[in-house]
C-alpha cells in the first residue's frame, strides 16, 4: 500500500474541509507547491490534488497552482475536481499530471467515462464519494441513486483500474476510515482501491494495510501532525 498525501485547493491555497462542507474551510498551508515538496521529501510516491473550486463550478479553476505542484514535487500527481470534458483531461495531462480523477462526470456521463478510459486507460481513476452508501456528485452537494457496490462493479466493467473511495461522513473528522465499506468494496471488485477520509494515525494506516488495498489518502492528519507522513510511508513499505 502507498500513502498519498492530499492537497485540496481553494483560491490556489491548501485547505481542509469538514465532511465536505465548504463553509467549514480551514487554510492549512501558505504554499501548495512548497507543501508538495515537503510531501515528496517525506517519501510520498504520489500526491492527491483536488480543485475544490473546480468541483463546485464544474470546470478546472486552479490549473496554474496544479502546474506549480507538478513542477515542484518531482513525483506523480493525480488531480480531481471539475473535470467534465476531454479538453479538461488533455489540459491537465498537458500540465504533467499523471492521473485524472473523474467524479461527477463518471456518474452523469457514462459515455464520456467510457471514452476517457478507452483513450487514456489507467491514467483515468474514478472518485467514488459516498454518503449513506450512495455516490455523491457536484462537490458532494448532490446524492445520486447509485449504490457504491453496484456502481463500482459498473466501473470495473467499463475498464476503470483505480477507484478512490471516500465516506463523506468520515472526511476531515479523524475518526478513522470506514473499514467495513472498504472491505466490502475490495471483495466486490478487482480494481485498485484507494481509501480516503477519516485517517488519523498509524493504527488507521495499519488497519488499511491489512485490507491489502492499493493506497491511502491522508490530508488533515498530516497537517495537524497527528500523523507523521514519513513514519506512515515506512510502515507501508514494511512487510505485513
Amino acid at each position: 500500500m502507498i500513502i498519498i498525501p492530499a492537497i485540496d485547493l481553494i483560491d490556489g491555497r491548501p485547505v481542509r474541509l469538514y465532511q465536505g462542507d465548504y463553509d467549514k474551510k480551514e487554510i492549512v498551508a501558505d504554499s501548495a507547491s512548497k507543501t508538495a515538496e515537503e510531501f515528496a521529501a517525506a517519501g510520498a510516491e504520489y500526491i492527491h490534488v483536488v480543485d475544490l473550486d473546480g468541483a463546485r463550478s464544474g470546470r478546472p479553476v486552479n490549473g496554474d497552482t496544479v502546474s506549480e505542484i507538478v513542477k515542484a514535487c518531482g513525483i506523480p500527481v493525480e488531480i480531481g475536481g471539475g473535470i467534465r470534458s476531454m479538453n479538461d483531461i488533455e489540459y491537465y495531462l498537458g500540465l504533467g499530471v499523471s492521473r485524472i480523477i473523474l467524479g461527477t462526470a463518471a456518474v452523469s456521463d457514462p459515455e464520456f467515462l467510457k471514452e476517457s478510459v478507452t483513450r487514456f486507460k489507467d491514467r483515468i481513476a474514478v472518485g467514488l464519494d459516498c454518503r449513506d452508501g450512495y455516490a455523491c456528485v457536484s462537490g458532494w452537494y448532490e446524492k445520486s441513486d447509485l449504490h457504491y457496490i453496484s456502481f463500482a462493479k459498473t466501473l470495473e466493467q467499463i475498464g476503470v483500474r483505480t477507484i478512490i473511495f471516500t465516506d463523506i461522513s468520515r472526511d476531515g473528522t479523524l475518526n478513522g476510515p470506514n473499514l467495513v465499506m472498504l472491505k466490502e468494496l475490495k471483495n466486490a471488485v478487482g480494481c485498485q482501491i484507494t481509501a480516503s477520509g477519516g485517517i488519523r494515525n498509524l493504527e488507521h494506516i495499519r488497519a488499511l494495510k491489512e485490507l491489502d488495498i492499493y493506497g491511502a489518502i491522508t490530508g488533515k492528519a498530516v497537517y495537524t501532525k497527528d500523523l507523521d507522513l514519513k513514519e506512515a510511508v515506512w510502515l507501508c513499505r514494511e512487510d505485513v
